[in-house]
Order: structure tokens, then C-alpha cells, then sequence
């Protein structure tokens, strides 16, 4: 989606804070003994008092309002009966729709007693989304994101998972461009002022490989190694994009 009217940047800012709450809403229910389950029904029941529908049951038919991934799953798990541990990372993501317009973010959330290396994982991948975010403007080039996103999960001493991009979003879930959290040589689209899209960094402590699970949602690492994960919706303009999922 492209932003070509002050109107739509106002539906999408009101979906986008949204589900930036939410995932608010979430993070401070997080704690041992909390089934993923249950963080489901919290997001449901604060996208609803907001008029918001959960995007990915609406698009794919997703058995749950919200993604809730724990240490090793990636993203896309199903909630349900896991009870979070102490010490657990888990990610929060958040899709959400209103008035047609959608809005996506995610967050890492470490529950203490956090080990060293969790943290060292949560903060590498909050500073590669803020490294791509600065050359996310009018003009770059889309690979020069992923570029800069790798280079800092790199210089951190972890891995991107390849596999998973971010992407365009306005309309639906998924549009173009694909935004690949590394330097793709093919990739030569240039970022344009209004469009929409998510920066999201997947990364992992281990190979960076991944596996689908027997559930057919859930994307796990193959190596079983802790991954993170950190997001948010942005506007591209001339100078630094819009937050759009930032409360």
C-alpha cells in the first residue's frame, strides 16, 4: 500500500496504534505460569473493545487472535496450553485490521530471570531493526535495509533467518515488496514516499535455519537455538519513516 491521502494515513495511524497497544496489552501479561492461551484471549479481548479484527484468522485462517512464540519458535506459533517459564523469550506478534486497513508489529519479551545470552539476543535484534530503519526513507534502495539489519546481527555475533522477511501491508497482510533482512544483489526497488511496509528482524543465536512444525504454523529453529524477533509497521517518507505501531 501506498499512502496518497491524509485519510488514509489517518486510518492506518489509528489500526497502527492499535495494535501497538495491544502488544502493550500483552507484554505486561506476561509471566510464569500464564498459558500462551490465555495472552491470546488478552489481545482478543482488547482488539475487540477497539473495534479491530485479528488479521491472521481473518486472511488465513489462523487458529488464534495472536502469534505467541516461545525460545526456539520463531513466529506464526498457535496459542494454547503452554505455560510460560521463567526464563523464557517469548515473541509477541500482533495483526490487526480495521476499516479495511492492516497494521503489524512484534515484540521480544524476556521473562527474568533472563541468562545473559537472551538479552544479548534482544538487544541485538531491537538495534538491527534500528539500524535498518536508518536508511528506510525516499530513494534507498530496499537492499540497503537488509544490509545495514544484517551487518549489526553480525557484528552482535548472531544470525538472520533468512527464510523470513518482512513485507508491504496496508490492504492485507502481505503485499510487495519483500523486505529481506539481508543484502540480496537482485533486489534493486527503490523505497517510495507513502509506502507501507515492515521491518522485521528475525535472527537466531544458532544456524539460522529453520523448520515448519508438525502443526503446519509454527516456524521453529532446525538447530533449536533461542531466536528473537522485533517489528514494527513504517511509513517511508523523505526523512526518517513513521512508526506507525509505536506507543
Amino acid at each position: 500500500m501506498s499512502i496518497e491521502n491524509p485519510e488514509e494515513l489517518a486510518a492506518l495511524r489509528r489500526i497502527g496504534r492499535i495494535v501497538g497497544l495491544a502488544i502493550a496489552e500483552v507484554r505486561a501479561a506476561v509471566r510464569p505460569g500464564v498459558s500462551t492461551a490465555e495472552l491470546d484471549a488478552v489481545a482478543e479481548a482488547f482488539l475487540e473493545s477497539q473495534g479491530a479484527t485479528p488479521a491472521p484468522r481473518q486472511v488465513y485462517g489462523f487458529p488464534g487472535a495472536i502469534m505467541v512464540s516461545v525460545n526456539d519458535e520463531v513466529v506464526h506459533t498457535v496459542p494454547g496450553e503452554r505455560r510460560i517459564a521463567p526464563g523464557d523469550v517469548v515473541k509477541i506478534d500482533i495483526t490487526a485490521s480495521l476499516d479495511g486497513i492492516f497494521a503489524d508489529a512484534a515484540a521480544t519479551v524476556l521473562v527474568p530471570p533472563s541468562s545473559p545470552a537472551a538479552r544479548r539476543l534482544a538487544s541485538c535484534v531491537q538495534a538491527a531493526f534500528n539500524e535498518g530503519v536508518r536508511v528506510a526513507r525516499a530513494g534507498a534502495l530496499l537492499n540497503e535495509v537488509g544490509r545495514r539489519v544484517e551487518a549489526e546481527v553480525r557484528r552482535r555475533g548472531f544470525t538472520v533467518l533468512r527464510e523470513l522477511r518482512g513485507h508491504g501491508i496496508g490492504r492485507t497482510i502481505h503485499e510487495a515488496p519483500e523486505v529481506a533482512n539481508y543484502y540480496d544483489p537482485h533486489e534493486r526497488t527503490r523505497l517510495t514516499e507513502g509506502l507501507v511496509l515492515t521491518l522485521e528482524p528475525l535472527i537466531s543465536a544458532g544456524s539460522g535455519k529453520t523448520v515448519l512444525a508438525s502443526d503446519g504454523w509454527t516456524i521453529r529453529t532446525l538447530d533449536g537455538s533461542l531466536a528473537a524477533h522485533h517489528e514494527h509497521t513504517l511509513v517511508i517518507t523523505r526523512g526518517n519513516p513513521l512508526r506507525v505501531t509505536e506507543v
